[in-house]
């Protein structure tokens, strides 16, 4: 059965969190913008634009029946995986912040690894529909999935963006739970996790700064503990308050971009823990409005793609506010509608405006 309208209490909470994103990143960034580009309103102009675009799409998605993306998994999928190939290639992928992961237009930056996290989702929800029967088997149903996840995060790793291929296995992981994988799957995947972490540290060096860093920040407070003494900077001194919009400190060249990645800390800082506990409240409105789409849903494709999108966003906020907080080591990952990033404030509103369209078809 259809609705006329979506959740109305989901989509009023997407916007504020997106707008109330869009005014931290002018706090945030200013000072940057200033010194890096001579114009303290660059980064807000640009994520401006990327909002406008982005909600425009939301909107236009919430009135796309679903079931087209059941269709079209597998072309979707498809797409992303030759833009995932096409970025590493040199002259066409630029590099930034070190990782190959980017298509540059201008002043843009297009990131495929983030139409891919939705890509998978799309794919993986018609997999586990079309065999749900054979799910259990760990050859036949298992494996082929888990080995295109693999394959997937094997070419993020190339960039390389640890935190993208983490978030993009954990929602898969978590989409094979939901579907009712035996579980002693899980105790073998969390085993080749296990092995496949620590062969990533042995291979690169710096990650092995990050664990160590995380551990002791202080023990290198100049180096690879920098971020994490500086977001605590921030986030100690709040209170309950907070200093006030737009007079952070640590925004002041000590927390370096603090637009992206350690947008909270600065969140934190200048509105305290009332701050704090407003965003919180802001996300778990999203993630249980969405898991109750997902359960309400009445077929099975419909289900797995609102939980997917919705436990991708879930894990990636969790991991983010983890970093900014120092109970996990710097992972480089965004924080959902509230840091810099076209491609990913984007691709989180498309995500959404699929779960808004789900919602329209409920018991």
């Amino acid at each position: 059965m259809k609705k006329q309208t979506v959740d109305i209490l989901l989509l009023i909470t997407i916007i504020i969190i997106s707008l109330f994103g869009l005014v931290m990143i002018l706090s945030s960034s200013m000072i940057w913008a200033e010194y890096k580009f001579n114009d303290p309103y660059r980064y807000f102009k640009f994520q401006g634009l990327f909002l406008i675009m982005g909600l425009i799409l939301m909107m236009i998605v919430s009135k796309i029946d679903y079931h087209l993306y059941y269709e079209k998994a597998n072309l979707i999928l498809f797409t992303c995986l030759i833009l995932l190939v096409l970025v590493l290639i040199p002259g066409i992928g630029t590099v930034r912040n070190g990782s190959r992961s980017w298509f540059g237009i201008g002043s843009f930056g297009i990131q495929p690894s983030e139409f891919t996290k939705l890509g998978l989702i799309i794919f993986t929800s018609k997999y586990l529909t079309k065999n749900n029967k054979i799910i259990k088997n760990f050859k036949k149903g298992i494996l082929p999935i888990l080995l295109l996840t693999l394959f997937i995060f094997g070419l993020i790793m190339l960039q390389p963006d640890f935190g993208t291929g983490t978030v993009i296995v954990m929602t898969i992981v978590g989409l094979l739970f939901v579907g009712r994988v035996d579980y002693r799957f899980f105790f073998r995947i969390g085993l080749i996790g296990i092995i496949g972490v620590v062969g990533l540290i042995i291979s690169a060096p710096y990650r092995m700064e990050r664990i160590l860093s995380f551990l002791n920040p202080w023990k290198d407070p100049l180096g690879s503990g920098f971020q994490i003494i500086q977001s605590l900077y921030a986030i100690g001194p709040g209170g309950l308050l907070g200093f006030g919009f737009g007079n952070s400190r640590q925004k002041h060249f000590y927390l370096p971009e603090p637009q992206t990645d350690f947008i909270f800390s600065i969140i934190s800082e200048e509105f305290g823990f009332l701050g704090v506990i407003i965003v919180s409240t802001l996300f778990l409105t999203i993630i249980i409005k969405g898991f109750k789409i997902a359960r309400h849903c009445q077929d099975l494709f419909g289900k797995y793609l609102a939980f997917g999108i919705t436990f991708g966003l879930a894990f990636q906020s969790i991991l983010n506010l983890m970093v900014v907080v120092g109970l996990v080591p710097v992972t480089g990952i965004t924080l959902p509608f509230l840091s810099y990033g076209g491609s990913s404030l984007m691709i989180t509103l498309i995500g959404m405006g699929i779960v808004l369209n789900i919602s329209r078809y409920q018991n």
